[in-house]
């Protein structure tokens, strides 16, 4: 099987058919650097991500680009409540979210477009429209794309456009509405003094003013493909649920106007809500976690991932507590497996070739089933229950397994971060006990940097060791407590190894 992907635009899971194999163009809508990104938007991102890996390791050249949407009304009533130049105020947030992508694991894009850096593409966009007679400039001096002049306006959300409501004066200029009040859209605004104070305002032959929206990400997205792939549509266009309508709707409007191609995007791809207690994700209702909160936290960003991936990214996504858990108990399994098969005798004779076999089949199988992450973790966890049972039958490891599992690595990214792994203690270990009030005291503040945290939790595990040799066992409670609030998980193996395992 080929790679299928689920368009949104034919409501089908499609056999993927690039314009030009193997190059890829992948635009992705970012972020709206007026705030910290949270976790919802990632999900966003990190099923991108996986996209974005699985047609490397496919074989594909993708070229990935992802806009920074650096003035729109949102920035612009933040930059003027700060008392800050535009610049000044979305710097703060585009390093964030460079910070937060790394955290995550997530591939940076072969381009970030800044829509404050691509003014003249976008001035460019509209005198073409303006002269294409789709565009027409408004008696408040902005300039608005007349849907009526473009039959196939609605075809990726399914509007029937003769059943929406024209609202007042048939035309809308702000960025974000609600699909029944779906009218003729702005693309280039006239300049207010908000917009002059905070430095958001360009001179244009149409008027003085800034891009909506809706222009900013075709005009970019047109220009970089223009250049870098001499085309005028994009093979991928992904992003969340939530850009159906209008904002990609739109874009197909005045990009297919302004180009004369049929389609703007040959795939339409959409990520589901993350929620949280099943209410969707949004700084509107105040139910925000973002990535640098769990980052705070010492959440390792290999259980994020993993914990996303264990739905599929057209399902709909709860975050809990629980869910969070379970995937750091995941994670520390492969963890496991990982160091395991890292220091396993090598040997291409070995039964474990048939388990590395199947893995690479199914897992092949499965992300080219519409990026299917669940199915393909499945087939992982199956693979390592398989090959622990080999592996403790003293089989040795085959270069056919190392291929499967690097693949899978690359692709999810779901091994715990180096250092952050299990800090294995004799269960014999001789060490001061705490509550006695002799020999070293450790503060129960843990230090900062990545060695001294380990070492500080080394001691304090194998001071509860000591606390359980002689059944002080309120102190030894209160050291796991201690641990754990510090990010830090305690496991009392059978064979009388303590671990002590950085989530």
């Amino acid at each position: 099987m080929s790679l299928h992907l689920y368009n949104t635009m034919t409501r089908r899971v499609d056999p993927f058919q690039p314009l030009a194999p193997p190059r890829v163009s992948l635009y992705t809508c970012g972020p709206t650097v007026y705030n910290y990104a949270h976790i919802g938007n990632f999900r966003t991102f990190l099923f991108e991500d996986l996209l974005r890996r699985w047609l490397e390791a496919s074989g594909y050249d993708v070229f990935h680009i992802m806009n920074l949407t650096d003035v729109d009304d949102k920035t612009i009533t933040g930059a003027a409540a700060a008392g800050v130049a535009l610049g000044e105020f979305t710097r703060k947030f585009t390093e964030a979210f460079f910070d937060d992508r790394n955290y995550l694991r997530i591939r940076p894009a072969h381009a970030y477009p800044r829509a404050t850096s691509c003014i003249p593409a976008m001035v460019r966009m509209v005198e073409g429209l303006l002269e294409k007679g789709v565009a027409y400039k408004g008696d408040d001096g902005s300039v608005y794309f007349a849907i009526a002049k473009f039959p196939a306006y609605g075809k990726l959300s399914r509007l029937d456009t003769r059943e929406l409501k024209a609202g007042a004066g048939g035309r809308t200029s702000e960025d974000e509405y609600a699909k029944e009040d779906a009218r003729d859209f702005v693309l280039w605004k006239a300049a207010r003094p908000e917009d002059e104070a905070v430095g958001a305002a360009w001179d244009a032959p149409f008027g003085r003013g800034r891009p909506g929206w809706h222009l900013e990400c075709s005009a970019m997205a047109l220009d970089l493909i223009g250049d870098r792939m001499d085309a005028e549509v994009l093979d991928i266009h992904a992003g969340g649920i939530d850009l159906v309508f209008p904002h990609h709707e739109d874009e197909i409007a005045q990009s297919c106007a302004f180009t004369g191609q049929e389609e703007f995007a040959r795939v339409w791809m959409h990520g589901e809500f993350l929620t949280m207690a099943g209410t969707k994700m949004s700084k509107r209702f105040g139910n925000i976690l973002t990535a640098r909160d769990l980052r705070e936290e010492r959440v390792d960003a290999a259980a994020v991932r993993l914990l996303l991936f264990q739905t599929h990214y057209r399902q709909r996504l709860d975050f809990t507590d629980q869910a969070l858990e379970a995937a750091t108990e995941g994670m520390r399994r492969l963890g496991e497996f990982d160091r395991r098969l890292s220091s396993a005798p090598r040997g291409p004779d070995s039964p474990l070739a048939a388990a590395g076999l199947t893995l690479r089949t199914d897992f092949t199988a499965a992300l080219d089933d519409d990026l299917n992450a669940p199915q393909a973790l499945a087939a992982v966890f199956t693979f390592v229950r398989e090959a622990n049972r080999l592996l403790d039958a003293g089989s040795p490891v085959p270069d056919v397994v190392l291929d499967a599992w690097k693949i899978v690595d690359q692709v999810l990214a779901v091994l715990p971060t180096p250092g952050r792994g299990a800090i294995e203690l004799s269960g014999t270990a001789s060490a001061t006990v705490h509550s006695s009030g002799t020999g070293t005291m450790v503060s129960e503040s843990p230090p900062v940097g990545e060695e001294a945290i380990n070492a500080w939790a080394k001691s304090w595990a194998e001071q509860r060791i000591s606390a359980k040799a002689v059944k002080d066992f309120v102190e030894a409670d209160r050291i796991r407590k201690l641990l754990s609030d510090s990010g830090f998980q305690v496991r009392d193996r059978k064979d009388g190894v303590v671990e002590v395992v950085r989530r």
